[in-house]
Parts: C-alpha cells; structure tokens; sequence
C-alpha cells in the first residue's frame, strides 16, 4: 500500500495570540468543552508518556478524569508498568489528539499519585463492574488466560456481595502537574498554528512555536 499520498489539507480559522486565554487551564476548557460538543469520541482521551530508569518510553492511552488548575488526573493500579516508571521518574507527557478538529494539546509536567480521600471519592463514582475490575486485575502482569480473569471476577463478585466496594490500597490517581502545555491547530499549506505555555515563577509565558 502507497501511503505517501495521504494528506488533508487542514482549514481552520486562524489561531492567533489575541484569542488566547492568558491562562492555559482557560484555553484547555475552552478546547475540551469544544471537543465534547462536535461528538468526539471519547475526548477525554490522552495518550500518557512515561521513561522509567532504564531510558525506554513507554505510552499508552489512559482516560482524563479531571482537571483544574492544579494538573490533570488520571486513575491505574499503583503496580502498573506506567506506576513504576513513574516511581522511577517523575516527569511525564500528555498528549490529547483531537484529530477530528485538527487540533492536538502536549502537556509536559510531572506525576505524583493524590491523596488516598481523592481517589476513593472518585473509585466510589464508577460502575460497580468497574470497582471490582480494579480488585482483580494486576495491571502489565502476565495472565495465562482471559478464563481465569473471569473466575477471578466472579471469585469477587461474592467476596462483595452485600454493601459497597472499598478501594483497594493499591489502586488510585495521578496528578500531572504541567511546567509546559502546547496547543497546535492545523493550517492549510502545513503552516499550523501553535503555541506554547510555559510556566513560570507568576504565571505563564506564551509564545508562538514554527509550524
């Protein structure tokens, strides 16, 4: 198959400075409730970087479950390979693709796990299948079949059969608080807008990136 003929041709209006927010959580809103109002599927979506001692990035797709001005969160087994790259160092990237709008947000910043009072608020919001999957899965371990992950399931459907689920201690969120946030809108002729937040000691400094 010859893929080097695959393109668009992006035609957005003009990302500039003056349209901006001054505060990149602002900007990140303005494009996030964007994203959930055109349909996207699952914008809340962010492919997670993580390097641990051994220098090997690792990514994989794991799902926003909230924001605010202090970072963005995500929830994993705290035995997870992206948890113990994580342990092993703290600095990681996001990446939210929102390719339907021919836009992109990279987040750089570092992770560090919330308090144990947050993650049990949020374990406590989600479907009751959902609360015993994080009991039974061993997150990046190896499994010798989908068989015994279902026994395991049902093995713990009982053990909680009456009341609510607690959260299990090895299982909770992550905070990635951002040093620098990027924002990047396709343009036609591949001259894309971007530009880049950059935190510092009061406040963000805002700067247009090359295409």
């Amino acid at each position: 198959m010859d893929i080097k003929g695959l393109r668009k041709d992006y035609r957005n209006p003009v990302l500039s400075r003056e349209t901006l927010a001054a505060d990149p959580f602002d900007q990140f809103e303005d494009w996030f409730h964007e994203a959930c109002a055109a349909g996207l599927p699952e914008p809340n979506a962010m492919v997670l970087s993580t390097v641990g001692a051994d220098g090997q990035p690792t990514l994989r797709t794991v799902l926003l479950k909230l924001f605010d001005r202090n970072g963005f969160v995500f929830f994993t087994n705290y035995g997870s390979r992206k948890a113990v790259q994580i342990s092993e160092n703290s600095q990681v990237a996001l990446l939210f693709p929102w390719i339907q709008q021919a836009r992109q947000v990279t987040v750089t910043g570092t992770a560090a796990k919330i308090s144990v009072a947050e993650s049990a608020q949020y374990f406590a919001t989600r479907p009751r299948n959902s609360q015993l999957g994080a009991w039974i899965s061993r997150q990046s371990s190896i499994l010798s079949s989908r068989r015994l992950l279902m026994m395991e399931l049902e093995q713990m459907k009982n053990k909680f059969l009456q009341g609510k689920i607690p959260l299990p201690d090895f299982w909770g969120g992550y905070r990635v608080q951002p040093t620098s946030i990027e924002f990047w809108q396709g343009q036609t002729s591949r001259l894309h807008d971007r530009f880049l937040y950059t935190r510092e000691e009061e406040g963000w400094r805002i700067e247009r990136l090359a295409p």
